[in-house]
C-alpha cells in the first residue's frame, strides 16, 4: 500500500515547491547547456557547403555515440540514491566511499565505450547507410570518442556533488563550456585564427575539448568543496570497495538500461530516417534536436527529484519524500504543456534556424508538431524515473522504456514509415505512441510506490 499522502497546507507546499525548484534550476540550465552544445554545433555545420548532408553526418555521429555515452553515465546514477540517502542521514564518510568507488567504475568503463564506438560506422554501413554519410561520420565520430573518459569523469562528479546540494558549479561548467564549444566550432569546422578547416570532424574536437573543460571544473569544484570538509583526512582513507560498487551498479545498470532503450530507440528511429536520404533525415534531426532540448528541462528537474525524494529518505520522512516526488512531476508537466504549445505555433520558423533548404524546412516543420503530441507525456515519464530513481526503483522505468519502445513504438513507427509510406512523420507517430504510454505508466508507478 503507498504511504498515506495528508493534504498539506499552502506554506508547506509553496516551501516544498521553492525547494524543488531552487535544486532544479541550476541543473535545469546545466541540462539545456549540454544540450545546446549539439544544437549549436548542427547549426554550425549546417553552414557548410552541402547543408544536409553536413547535418545528417554530424546527426547520425551524435545519435549513435551519445548512445553509448549516456548509457556508461546511467552505470553511475546509482550514486543519486547513495549519495543522497547518505547526506541525508548526515553520513559523509559514506558518500565520499561512493564517489570514489564511482569514479573506479568511469575509469573501467572508458575503454569498454571507446572500443563499441569505434565499431559504429562498420555497423551502419551494413545497415545500409550511404557512404554520402558514413565517410563523413566517421572521423567525427573518432573525434568524439577521445572526450569519452572526461565525460565519464564529469557524469560522476556530477551526481556527487548535485546529491550533496551543490548544483551551481555544475551550472556554470556547462555555460562557460559551450562557450569554449563554440569558440573552437568557429575556429576549427571554418578554418581560423590559423587553423585549417577541418568541416563537420573540427566540431567533433571542439566538443572534446569543451569535455575536457567540463571534467577539470568539477574536480576544481569537488577539491574546494571538501577542503571545507577536512579533505587531507579522508583522502587518506579512499578504498576501493568492490561491494560498494556491486551495490552502484546494481541500481545503476536497470537505470542505464532505461536510458539506453531511451537513447537506443530515437538512435534507431535516426537510423531508420537516414535510410530516406539525407533531406527527411535533417529534418528528423532538427526536430530530435529541438525536442531534445526541452527534454532537458524536465531532465533537470528529474535529477532534483531524484536528491530531494533520496535526502527525505535518508531522514525517514516517506511523506516528504512523496510530496517532494509530485512537486516535481508537477512542474515538470507544466513546463512541458508550454513547448508543446511552442512546437504547434511557430513549427516553420523553429526549422529555418538551422537549414535555408525549403525542403528540409517543410520535413523538419511536420516532425515538431508530432513532437508536440507527446511533450506532456515526456515530461510526466522523465521527472517520475528520478523521482523513482530516489526511491531505489531503476527496474520500473527500464521495463516501461523497454516494453513501450522496443516492443510497440519502433515497429510501430516501422510498419507506418515503410509499409504504409508515411516516411519519416510515421517513425515519429511511433516514438510518440510509445511516449504517451511509458508517461502514463510511470506517473501510475509513483502514485502506488511505498515508501519508507
Amino acid at each position: 500500500m503507498p504511504v498515506e499522502f495528508k493534504p498539506a497546507s499552502l506554506e508547506v507546499l509553496r516551501a516544498d515547491f521553492l525547494l524543488t525548484l531552487r535544486l532544479a534550476l541550476p541543473l535545469i540550465i546545466a541540462e539545456v547547456g549540454w544540450m545546446s552544445m549539439g544544437i549549436v554545433d548542427t547549426i554550425m555545420v549546417g553552414r557548410l557547403p552541402n547543408s544536409a548532408v553536413a547535418i545528417g553526418a554530424t546527426g547520425l555521429g551524435q545519435s549513435l555515440y551519445h548512445s553509448l555515452a549516456i548509457f556508461g553515465g546511467g552505470l553511475l546514477l546509482g550514486l543519486d540514491t547513495f549519495v543522497a540517502h547518505a547526506y541525508g542521514r548526515e553520513d559523509l564518510n559514506d558518500a565520499r566511499v561512493s564517489l570514489v568507488n564511482g569514479v573506479v567504475l568511469a575509469v573501467a568503463f572508458t575503454p569498454i565505450l571507446m572500443c563499441a564506438a569505434s565499431l559504429w560506422p562498420i555497423l551502419m554501413q551494413r545497415f545500409g547507410i550511404s557512404a554520402e554519410l558514413v565517410g563523413p561520420m566517421r572521423p567525427y565520430l573518432r573525434a568524439l570518442n577521445w572526450g569519452s573518459l572526461p565525460l565519464l569523469i564529469y557524469f560522476a562528479l556530477r551526481r556527487y556533488l548535485q546529491a550533496v546540494s551543490v548544483a551551481t558549479p555544475i551550472m556554470f561548467a556547462l555555460i562557460s563550456a559551450n562557450i569554449v564549444n563554440a569558440a573552437g566550432n568557429w575556429i576549427l569546422i571554418y578554418g581560423h585564427l590559423g587553423f585549417r578547416a577541418m568541416g563537420i570532424t573540427g566540431s567533433g574536437w571542439s566538443t572534446c575539448i569543451a569535455r575536457i573543460y567540463m571534467a577539470g571544473v568539477l574536480v576544481a569544484t569537488l577539491l574546494w568543496v571538501e577542503s571545507k570538509r577536512a579533505l587531507p583526512r579522508w583522502i587518506r582513507e579512499i578504498r576501493i570497495d568492490v561491494k560498494r560498487m556491486q551495490a552502484l551498479l546494481k541500481l545503476g545498470a536497470p537505470a542505464a538500461m532505461q536510458i539506453l532503450c531511451e537513447i537506443g530507440a530515437f538512435s534507431a528511429a535516426t537510423a531508420l530516417c537516414a535510410r530516406l536520404g539525407p533531406v527527411p533525415l535533417s529534418g528528423h534531426e532538427i526536430a530530435l534536436n529541438c525536442a531534445a532540448l526541452t527534454f532537458m528541462v524536465p531532465l533537470g528537474i528529474s535529477s532534483a527529484a531524484a536528491v530531494r525524494v533520496g535526502q527525505q529518505l535518508g531522514r525517514s520522512d516517506a511523506v516528504g519524500a512523496r510530496r517532494a516526488g509530485w512537486s516535481a512531476i508537477m512542474l515538470g508537466a507544466g513546463f512541458m504543456v508550454c513547448t508543446g504549445l511552442v512546437f504547434v505555433s511557430i513549427p516553420t520558423l523553429i526549422a529555418r534556424l538551422f537549414s535555408p533548404d525549403p525542403m528540409v524546412i517543410r520535413v523538419g516543420a511536420t516532425l515538431l508538431l508530432v513532437a508536440a503530441a507527446f511533450q506532456l507525456f515526456d515530461g510526466l515519464q522523465t521527472v517520475a524515473t528520478g523521482a523513482l530513481r530516489g526511491a531505489g526503483d531503476t527496474k520500473t522505468p527500464m521495463l516501461a522504456n523497454f516494453v513501450a519502445y522496443w516492443l510497440i513504438g519502433l515497429p510501430l513507427g516501422y510498419l507506418l514509415c515503410f509499409r504504409f509510406g508515411w516516411g519519416a512523420v510515421g517513425v515519429w507517430i511511433g516514438l510518440c505512441a510509445g511516449l504517451i504510454m511509458i508517461g502514463s505508466a510511470l506517473l501510475v508507478t509513483w502514485h502506488r510506490r511505498r515508501l519508507a
